[in-house]
């Protein structure tokens, strides 16, 4: 068992509209994360996670997420499921969870049209 006490998350700021909270374990298999979205995020074209899938549940707000074939709508309360290699932009007014497999890194992250 393992613990990450508030005061012991990482947070960065990738855009001036985009706060991730990092929950750091020593664990290589899982990750997770609290992002505060206000706007688009990419601001252009979509992003990509090359290694890892996200199961992200929305916390507070909605949005739409935004893949090269639809626009989904979300609310509060749901679960979304993104996989590795997918395009993606989320836009909204959101906070979101997010647990990633394997541990997530920002380096997987790359922004692509």
């Amino acid at each position: 068992m393992e613990i990450v006490k508030e005061n012991q998350k990482r947070t960065i700021q990738p855009v001036s509209h985009v706060t991730i909270h990092e929950y750091e374990t020593h664990d290589q298999e899982i990750s997770g994360g609290v992002a505060v979205i206000k706007g688009r995020y990419p601001e252009h074209g979509f992003v990509i996670n090359q290694i890892c899938k996200e199961l992200v549940y929305v916390l507070e707000g909605s949005g739409t997420l935004i893949t090269t074939d639809k626009e989904t709508v979300f609310a509060k309360g749901d679960v979304l499921l993104i996989d590795h290699r997918e395009k993606f932009a989320w836009d909204g007014d959101m906070v979101l969870f997010m647990a990633t497999t394997p541990t997530f890194a920002p380096t997987q992250h790359v922004d692509v049209e």
